[in-house]
Order: C-alpha cells, then sequence, then structure tokens
C-alpha cells in the first residue's frame, strides 16, 4: 500500500538570530536569515503528516497556542489561532482523524501544538482525542525532572494529559511496538537528552526528521549549532556520524524550523562538507 506524506505549518515564531545560531558570528548567519530590528529571525514549527494507507501518523505538533499573550508575545509566536489545526483541515483532515502523534521531545515548540489555545476560563486539553502519543523514554524522563537550564522550555501539565490518555508509548530502541517498521528511530543527546530522531524508510531513500539536531538547511553544515543547545560539541559529532549514513543512502532531511525549506537531500562537496540540495519548499502528498 502507498504511504504519501505533507508538510504542515504549524503556528511560527520569531526568535533572536544569535541565539538560533550558537556562536555562528552575524557576519555569516545573515546570510541564510535577514534579522528585523530586534535581532529576531522568522521560524517555521512545520509537522509532517504520513498516511501509511491503514493510519494518519503527526510528527510533532509545532508550538501552538496555548501560552497567554505575554508569553506568546515574549516567545515570538506569530499567529492567534491554531494553525496546525487549521492546515490539517485545509487537506481534509481533522484532529480527531489522527491516529498517533510522534513527538521528538517535548520543549514547548515541538509539543505545544498538541495542545488546546489558552483560555483563561478553561484548562489545558489534549486536541487529538484518539491519538496515540509516542515520545522517547528518555526525553520523557527529562521533561518530568528537567535542568534549571532548560525548565522553562517544558510544559508541566503536559505529561499529565498524556498520561491520562493510556495511549502514551514511550520509546527505548529503534521501533515503536505500534507503528512498526516503516520508521525507525535514532536518539541524540547533543540538543537536550534523549531527543528522538524518526527515520521513515521510503523506496525512495530515507527521510529523517531532523527536529533540533538540525532544524533547518543551514544547520546541515556541521559545525553550525544554536545557543539552545545543551552540548553543542556532542552535537557536532552526532552530526558528523549521522550524515555520512544519510548520504549513502541517498536521504533527505525534514526540517521543523525553516521557514523556507520542507525537505532537502543531503549533499557533500569534494572536501566533504555536507550541505542541504534540491530543497522543496513543502510536500504535498509525497509518495513515500
Amino acid at each position: 500500500m502507498t504511504m504519501r506524506a505533507w508538510s504542515i505549518l504549524g503556528n511560527s515564531q520569531r526568535l533572536d538570530g544569535g541565539a538560533m545560531f550558537g556562536n555562528a558570528p552575524k557576519a555569516l548567519w545573515t546570510r541564510w536569515a535577514t534579522p528585523d530590528e530586534q535581532n529576531r529571525i522568522p521560524l517555521a514549527c512545520r509537522a509532517l503528516l504520513v498516511d501509511t494507507g491503514s493510519e494518519k501518523v503527526l510528527f510533532e505538533a509545532g508550538i501552538g497556542v496555548f501560552f497567554p499573550p505575554k508569553l506568546r508575545s515574549r516567545f515570538g509566536v506569530v499567529e492567534e489561532e491554531h494553525r496546525l489545526l487549521r492546515n490539517l483541515e485545509a487537506i481534509g483532515l481533522s484532529a480527531s482523524e489522527i491516529d498517533a502523534v510522534v513527538l521528538s521531545h517535548l520543549h514547548f515548540d515541538h509539543a505545544g501544538g498538541v495542545l488546546s489555545a489558552y483560555n483563561a476560563e478553561a484548562p489545558l486539553e489534549l486536541v487529538f482525542p484518539n491519538a496515540r502519543y509516542i515520545v522517547g523514554k528518555r526525553a520523557y524522563e527529562r521533561a518530568l525532572a528537567p535542568h534549571s537550564r532548560d525548565r522553562a522550555s517544558f510544559i508541566p501539565e503536559l505529561q499529565p494529559l498524556l498520561e491520562s490518555t493510556g495511549r502514551l508509548e514511550l520509546v527505548d530502541g529503534e521501533r515503536s511496538q505500534s507503528l512498526g517498521k516503516w520508521v525507525r528511530f535514532h536518539f541524540s543527546e547533543g540538543h537536550t537528552p534523549g531527543l528522538m530522531l524518526a527515520e521513515i524508510q521510503s523506496a525512495k531513500g530515507p527521510i529523517l526528521f531532523g527536529g533540533d539536531l538540525i532544524p533547518g538547511a543551514p544547520w546541515v553544515h556541521v559545525p553550525i549549532t544554536m545557543g539552545y543547545d545543551r552540548f553543542p560539541e556532542k552535537l557536532i559529532d552526532e552530526k558528523a556520524a549521522l550524515l555520512p549514513e544519510l548520504h549513502a543512502a541517498d536521504g533527505r532531511i525534514f526540517f521543523t524550523h525553516d521557514p523556507e525549506v520542507a525537505m532537502a537531500t543531503v549533499a557533500k562537496d569534494e572536501r566533504g562538507r555536507f550541505s542541504a540540495s534540491a530543497p522543496a519548499a513543502k510536500l504535498e502528498a509525497l509518495e513515500l
């Protein structure tokens, strides 16, 4: 049975460019992103939808609009409506039709979109009522007991809601018991402990959901990291180990935060330097 994929945009953000490009100088990173008067650059929060023929699986959910207005402004969330749900509806899907949501980690800009929009009169709820929630075991443990450096990146209300569904699956290996063999997982420690990267098996070469290991096309270049990364040197080593494998397999990377590129092929030049090639702005029923 043919599997197909769509890129689904969630709510977008504007964050400090220096924070997003770590120790790369501004003279370098402004070649890739144009900052505004507050030094912020535009960022997507893009999800990947895969229809396997038997179920519909959403890889991540973006930031959503669960923040109260003051925090929404602080973290640069642009739209006021729940854009992910609107864009799913635009391709004919309701939230109740999503069978599984795979979360690489539980930072708010990757998992916040599973929550309802902020309402001062009502508690937060999960917006995908029938979905299984698939999270890496170590990433989940990190969310329950975060370090003081990244505590603000997590949503305290989220874990109890996920557990209350009875449909939370914690993954501690290459495969998910409920998804099967079409998804292989890699684990990374450089950005946050237990980051879970989904590699979708395709006849045309694997597709890696880059998450925050490789959030956009500029970060395919191995030395480029984010200021948000917990262990930048480790992250560089992880990219240096993973990219040759992807390149040899004619692999592609799906970008969650790149505002212009949804997916690109991994290219390698004569010096051994990796980059993004053949960029695709969006995926629309792409045959896998």
